[in-house]
């Protein structure tokens, strides 16, 4: 049987996992939103003056704003939603996640053409991928491809854990917590209570209910 301690400390490495895998979420999908303003590529043309343009992160991976803000979507809803919208809402983070990771691992080791053809192209008029190439002399990458890249890694941990603990999260909470405890007391006696907490906010927040308010005062 399980003691009220044991009971505690998982249904809190439960709340703190759920807590942690939100927030991820959360984080990444703005990162990859800011990501996407930022240069992430320097081209020197070869036009004998060697003008230099920078190449955003929206034009080096036209998916990148996209698909960030479909994270952050992910990460709002993923507390609100039930087992089965959990687990699909893991598969998309992990997806995702390996998406922007490919294509950000790309850029930021091989600086394709490609990832400063459309910049070039609206620059300069030439188009096709083999002319910008005998255009482009040079290809600098600056921290943003990386960055982005780990962010990614991030977020794939981040979509792996929802998928390890999504059914454990229904149980999580001051609910699930007082109910193990209960089938835990021997003669059915009170469970002790703890301190409020920022995690217990979080869950009210989830449910729509004031995190604020005294749970002990009755009805005015």
């Amino acid at each position: 049987m399980l003691s009220h301690g044991a009971v505690t400390y998982g249904g809190r490495v439960i709340r703190r996992a759920r807590l942690l895998s939100v927030v991820a979420v959360l984080a990444v999908g703005a990162t990859g939103i800011i990501s996407s303003t930022q240069t992430w590529l320097v081209a020197t043309l070869d036009d004998g003056a060697g003008h230099e343009l920078a190449v955003s992160g929206a034009a080096a991976v036209p998916v990148l704003a996209p698909l960030s803000l479909a994270v952050l979507a992910l990460g709002a809803a993923l507390s609100i939603v039930g087992l089965v919208l959990r687990y699909v809402f893991g598969v998309l983070t992990v997806a995702i996640a390996a998406t922007l990771g490919f294509l950000s691992a790309q850029v930021a080791i091989t600086t394709p053409v490609s990832a400063v053809a459309s910049t070039v192209t609206g620059s300069t008029g030439i188009t096709g991928i083999e002319a910008v190439d005998a255009l482009v002399a040079t290809i600098t990458p600056t921290a943003w491809p990386a960055v982005t890249l780990t962010a990614t890694v991030i977020l794939l941990a981040a979509g792996l854990a929802i998928l390890v603990t999504a059914r454990a999260w229904r149980r999580s909470g001051r609910r699930y917590e007082a109910d193990a405890v209960a089938s835990a007391e021997p003669h059915g006696g009170a469970p002790a209570s703890r301190p409020h907490d920022a995690i217990d906010s979080w869950d009210d927040l989830s449910r729509g209910a004031d995190p604020t308010a005294d749970p002990t005062a009755g009805p005015r």
